[in-house]
């Protein structure tokens, strides 16, 4: 029996060592962000998961929900997500830096020359920002459900799976109009309705689980605009919104997300990490959709949102 016991007591420590090495916490209950601090391995964790969701559609925000959720860490809130986005901003800055400075040169010439929709390029400029009001709007009056109710698993797996069907929808779409030999549409074609009705898509995103980049390169598909083009689109799209939720939240919640050095660091690192990983991932993502559809992604938000819902069933995840 002794050895037994010996046994026993070892596995029992190595598993408490372990856990205490991963900061792992002993259960899946979330924690309030005032009873919690990221270590710095898991906010390199969240980096990496934020740079290489943020721009596939498959939501960055259900990862870092889910994720923690797994390893049974806290909920780094919806605060800490919409800050830890401002690295995948620089992300799209970067990787689309000619683009952005003939857009923003454009865009002033235009205004200073009373001529704002004559180049393509000042077009594109008021477009980013015609399409950022939706979301703004929305943003502001359903920040409390958005930052709470809207966080819970369910939402976020019915999200993942609602999605993925309307996706597959877009798919079809865009299936139907090549046999037809419709030509799709590139940058230069995008219109105002295409931006506007691009723009409230983007807002949707506001729901956990849906994906930003998600939502917007379905409804450009939908729209008649290449893979690759509507991505690209999406991406540039992005950046009035992500950096306004980024300086915004960060100057609200900048009490708790700077609350001690260790919680600062912890989002520095994170943001930093985040915006590389980004970097790569838009690179994939537009190579890739020069060839591929999305269904790829289609049939993975299918699976994550199905294991969440059986997860949360066997009580493996809480709500």
């Amino acid at each position: 029996m002794l050895p037994r016991a010996t046994t026993s007591a070892r596995a029992q420590t190595s598993s408490y060592i372990f856990q205490i090495l991963l900061a792992r916490p002993l259960t899946l209950r979330r924690i309030p962000w005032e009873l919690a601090t990221l270590n710095l391995f898991q906010a390199i964790i969240l980096g990496i998961v934020q740079g290489l969701t943020e721009f596939l559609p498959i939501s960055s925000t259900a990862h870092l929900r889910i994720v923690p959720a797994l390893a049974g860490w806290p909920d780094p809130g919806a605060a800490f997500t919409a800050v830890i986005q401002i690295g995948t901003l620089a992300a799209v800055i970067a990787y689309f830096r000619h683009d952005v400075v003939r857009i923003a040169r454009a865009w002033a010439v235009g205004l200073v020359t009373r001529r704002p929709f004559a180049e393509l390029e000042s077009r594109l400029g008021w477009m980013m920002i015609v399409a950022t009001v939706p979301i703004v709007v929305c943003g502001l009056l359903f920040q409390e459900q958005i930052e709470n109710q809207l966080r819970s698993l369910y939402v976020i797996a019915g999200a993942m799976i609602g999605l993925a069907v309307v996706l597959a929808g877009a798919e079809a779409l865009v299936r139907r109009r090549l046999r037809a030999g419709i030509p799709q549409k590139q940058l230069e074609d995008v219109t105002w309705t295409d931006a506007i009705v691009t723009g409230m898509a983007q807002s949707v995103s506001l729901i956990p689980g849906s994906s930003r980049s998600g939502t917007t390169i379905t409804a450009c598909l939908f729209r008649g605009l290449a893979r690759d083009t509507a991505a690209r689109f999406s991406f540039l799209l992005s950046l009035p919104a992500v950096f306004a939720a980024g300086i915004y939240e960060l100057v609200k919640d900048a009490d708790q997300l700077l609350n001690t050095s260790d919680d600062a660091a912890a989002l520095i690192v994170s943001t930093l990490v985040s915006g590389v990983v980004g970097y790569a991932s838009i690179a994939f993502l537009l190579r890739y959709l020069r060839t591929h559809s999305t269904y790829l992604f289609i049939v993975y938000r299918l699976i994550v949102g199905g294991l969440i819902l059986f997860w949360l069933y066997n009580g493996t995840l809480e709500a």
